[in-house]
């Protein structure tokens, strides 16, 4: 599980693996912890910019790089982590990873510029990118073969659980504490989740002998094609896409890079991404609905929090009970599916499709939506996703993994956790150009309709003729949004009967 020798290299004979127990258990929640506050991280300093920006006097500009480069580094990292997993040993990589992360937490509000904060800002992404690739290795290594589904429901949590927390956290420390908490508040449950590891991960050799075969050349084009790539679609939008030359520099040039990348992972001895891995249908399609699938959810979290400030004037407090609906209820619902994915008679892929089912019918459902629209009446929809999402999340983990040999599993890791990477990253940047392009369409057509009808504006104030346009415009393009998300869930329904073929789980129950 732990090598990544090529054929042609003899690989060293693995340890046994250490005996199921009590302290394995201490050591995957350590790990899912670390995960879970280091994506929580970044969504609560989203969220909770415009409180950064005033109090550390940075502008929007520079905010949106802040943003931008910790997501960039952070995937990056998810690439090559497992290599270095691997040869530094799985124990001591990810307590020095969260030790890093924490120490930076620590340091952010403290940066005396915005030049040192962004710094910090990049190494921190890199620390937090380094730590879900552990978790899936953990979790498919440490757990005994009719659990293992357990921990890939546990891996699910960092996609269905722990985005939701973050605008209730945001909300928390920017309403009642102060916003230097957006940072700070990573340091607790990393210091307990470094002491449950250091309890319940064993401590491998290391194999510092790997380094005489290091891939430097797929190092050294991966990691600026990533991060390229990264920066170009997040900001994107912001800077107009292929009209600024910036952007076409770190797209094109990313582009690029990436190819010459993959190219070199083909022939290369000891690569960080094994292509081959690709030829399996099950995987291939794994990543392929993946991608899709985080689009869509993606979109439809950000949608009623975005509506309800732009219409209603909601902050993050107020919109807060809209995220906890979908995340809590994932601390039942997870393990309840994994349980329901362990019999064998259950074919995952009636999961899938069911999931995908109900993000469609929560998107048409939200094409209805009107100016009257408040958070009440966004409950029901959520109630839909918090059964949609894990139905759509946990049969691609369990997809993805089955059949994979244990020195592929490394691979595997980081393919799934970078594709997840790159894919939320593309989310957000096919979402805010859909939203910028509707807003546009929408504002032209209603301002031209206007014009055309003077007698509408007969009596009427011009801030109120404003106010009511610009709530119109965000209505439209709000189930515009749905409209297409609804769209791409039914047409990755539709890819389930031609690409994958049907998987069971280790050990599934009769």
């Amino acid at each position: 599980m732990t090598s990544l020798a090529s054929p042609a290299a003899a690989a060293p004979v693995q340890p046994a693996a250490p005996a199921f127990g009590l302290e394995r258990i201490i050591g995957l929640l350590g790990v899912l912890l670390a995960v879970l506050v280091a994506g929580i991280n970044d969504g609560v300093t989203r969220i909770a910019m415009a409180d950064i920006r005033g109090a550390m006097f940075i502008g929007a500009d520079q905010a949106s790089w802040l943003i931008a480069c910790y997501s960039a580094s952070s995937v990056a990292a998810m690439a090559f982590a497992p290599w270095f997993a691997v040869t530094l040993s799985l124990r001591r990589f990810t307590l020095g990873a969260i030790a890093v992360f924490v120490l930076l937490a620590l340091l952010c509000p403290l940066a005396p510029n915005y030049p040192s904060l962004l710094l910090l800002r990049v190494l921190q992404g890199l620390a937090a990118g380094c730590l879900p690739p552990m978790l899936m290795t953990v979790a498919l290594r440490f757990l005994p073969p009719s659990i293992k589904i357990f921990g890939l429901a546990g891996y699910a949590l960092t996609a269905t659980f722990g985005p939701g927390l973050g605008t209730p956290l945001a909300a928390l420390w920017t309403e009642y504490f102060s916003w230097q908490w957006t940072f700070w508040q990573v340091i607790p449950p990393c210091l307990v989740a470094m002491i449950a590891i250091a309890h319940g991960i064993v401590q491998d050799a290391p194999r510092l002998e790997r380094f005489r075969t290091f891939n430097w050349r797929g190092l050294l084009l991966g990691l600026p094609a990533i991060v390229m790539t990264v920066a170009g679609l997040l900001e994107g939008n912001r800077l107009d896409w292929f009209e600024s030359s910036l952007i076409c520099f770190l797209l094109l040039g990313g582009l690029l890079l990436l190819v010459a990348f993959l190219v070199s992972e083909w022939f290369v001895e000891v690569p960080f991404f094994k292509l081959q891995l690709l030829a399996g249908r099950n995987l291939s399609h794994a990543l392929l609905t993946l991608g899709g699938v985080l689009v869509v959810l993606t979109a439809v979290a950000s949608i009623p929090s975005a509506y309800l400030a732009q219409v209603h004037g909601y902050r993050p407090l107020q919109t807060a009970p809209l995220m906890l609906l979908v995340a809590v209820p994932q601390l039942l619902v997870l393990p309840l599916l994994a349980l329901l994915c362990n019999i064998r008679r259950v074919d995952c892929r009636w999961i899938l499709t069911l999931g995908l089912l109900l993000l469609a019918v929560h998107c048409a459902l939200a094409t209805q939506m009107t100016s009257a629209w408040i958070r009440d009446n966004f409950y029901l929809l959520q109630v839909l996703q918090v059964f949609g999402q894990p139905m759509a999340v946990l049969p691609l983990l369990i997809q993805s993994t089955s059949g994979i040999a244990p020195p592929d599993g490394p691979f595997a890791s980081a393919w799934f956790n970078t594709v997840r990477g790159l894919a939320t990253v593309v989310a957000t940047a096919v979402v805010e150009a859909l939203t910028t392009a509707r807003q546009h369409f929408h504002s032209n057509t209603l301002v031209d309709r206007l014009g055309n009808s003077p007698w509408l504006s007969d009596g009427a104030e011009p801030a109120a003729l404003s106010h009511r346009l610009h709530e119109q415009v965000v209505v439209l393009t709000s189930a515009d949004l749905y409209y297409c998300m609804g769209w791409l869930a039914v047409a990755l329904i539709v890819l389930i009967p031609i690409m994958p073929t049907r998987v069971y789980p280790p050990r599934a129950l009769s």
